[in-house]
């Protein structure tokens, strides 16, 4: 029969050995007192790959000695979990662990619901989708919600070791010598994820040869073969991704450099252009705007330059086009004045069209007093001829209110007061 990977085998069978996750199983924190209290209720555990939710769910198990059975919503169906609430009867009540939550269609839901309402099945789903948009508000609302954080290299670190050292479940009845340095690289290339690091680690054990004493030596080279690359911990489709979008425009915004094109290089290891170009584009012209009106024009260039090259020349018009962006001068006046305008419109701040400006290119528009005391700005110096183009009920509003952040925008803002 074959062996279990290293990273099922190594799952807590209680809480006592989860690794990480403090803000959630610290001392005083609201999960760790439902466990020691034995009050559980239903809960959503949400967040990234290989952070352990369903290993605390299990842990969960484990140190409240109830009856449990473990489902996925993706793959299990209706008539397991009908199985699921007889067994429940059979002993009282039962810990539902669900892998995928936010993947329960309706019918599901539906027979669901009236259990968790009457506590005879109490539900711990896992899930890496933002469970307040993707789990059905009826499941959600009859649940709690603990957000797990991706783990850092030294609570993998711990892991590891503890997976070395475990002669039943672990690699502790090898002889191994593993460099530092090896197991450093397999705590940080994970990602995160801790499933990822625990099954490199056994790769490169197991591929290792032994020598004449017994021994595999790992090696870094043998650790860096041994573990896929995770260029960033986020699909294209997940929350993690929108979460590093909106810190790369946000970085761009404060004018951080340095991490603009750290997010850019995320998005471009997820080898998303797509999304990396529309949020520039927006970018130009929402944040930079008026304060460098030539950014827009560059930076689409610089998009359609990437377009033809491709990963991964792409990347080097994307970081002429960010790094101008970050340090350039920064202005929201034109889309917030447009937000004004149309804020003001929809709250009845409109009025009819005033007689002058009105359409005169027809038959009796002249009788009608359409155009007529009309002002043609080119038949006057400079181009310009005060009168009212505001209808009268809104005549004296002002939307825009120029920045001075950039030297173009002040020209504008002169203008803007001669003209007022």
């Amino acid at each position: 029969m074959k062996r279990q990977p290293l990273a099922y085998r190594m799952r807590p069978t209680s809480v006592e050995e989860v690794i990480g996750q403090h803000s959630l199983l610290g001392e005083g924190m609201m999960l760790s007192r439902m466990i020691k209290a034995n009050q559980l209720s239903s809960m959503v555990l949400y967040g990234p790959p290989g952070t352990g939710k369903t290993s605390i769910a299990r842990a969960i198990a484990g140190s409240s000695g109830m009856h449990f059975r473990m489902l996925n919503a993706t793959v299990h169906h209706k008539k397991d979990m009908e199985t699921a609430v007889e067994e429940a009867k059979m002993y009282g009540s039962l810990l539902l662990i669900l892998d995928e939550v936010h993947r329960l269609d309706k019918a599901k839901q539906d027979f669901l619901l009236p259990h968790l309402e009457s506590g005879l099945l109490l539900l711990i789903g896992a899930t890496t989708a933002n469970p307040y948009h993707s789990i059905n508000q009826a499941i959600r609302s009859r649940c709690h919600i603990f957000e797990l954080e991706q783990l850092e290299p030294d609570d993998i670190e711990k892991a590891l070791r503890r997976a070395l050292a475990d002669e039943e479940r672990g690699l502790g009845h090898e002889k191994i010598d593993i460099a530092p340095e090896a197991l450093r690289h397999l705590a940080l290339a994970c990602g995160g994820d801790v499933r990822a690091a625990l099954n490199a680690l056994e790769l490169a054990v197991l591929s290792t040869p032994k020598q004449s004493d017994g021994t595999r030596s790992v090696t870094l080279r043998s650790a860096e073969q041994s573990i896929q690359k995770k260029s960033i911990q986020h699909d294209k489709d997940g929350d993690a991704h929108y979460d590093v979008l909106s810190a790369f425009q946000k970085s761009i915004r404060g004018s951080d450099v340095n991490a603009s094109l750290h997010y850019l290089a995320r998005l471009l290891e997820a080898g998303d252009l797509i999304s990396i170009h529309r949020r520039l584009l927006v970018i130009a012209y929402e944040d930079i705007s008026l304060a460098n009106p030539q950014a827009g024009p560059r930076t689409l260039a610089a998009i359609e330059a990437s377009e033809r090259l491709g990963l991964p020349e792409a990347r080097i018009p994307l970081a002429n086009a960010v790094v101008e962006l970050a340090l350039s001068p920064k202005s929201n006046s034109a889309y917030k004045a447009l937000d004004a305008a149309i804020d003001a419109v929809r709250k009845g701040g409109s009025g009819e069209v005033p007689r002058h400006l009105k359409d005169a290119h027809y038959k009796g528009a002249q009788q009608l007093g359409r155009g007529s005391d009309y002002k043609y700005p080119h038949d006057y110096a400079d181009g310009w001829v005060k009168q009212q183009y505001l209808p009268d009920k809104i005549a004296h509003h002002r939307y825009y209110e120029p920045k001075q952040t950039g030297k173009f925008e002040q020209a504008l803002s002169e203008m803007y007061k001669r003209r007022s």
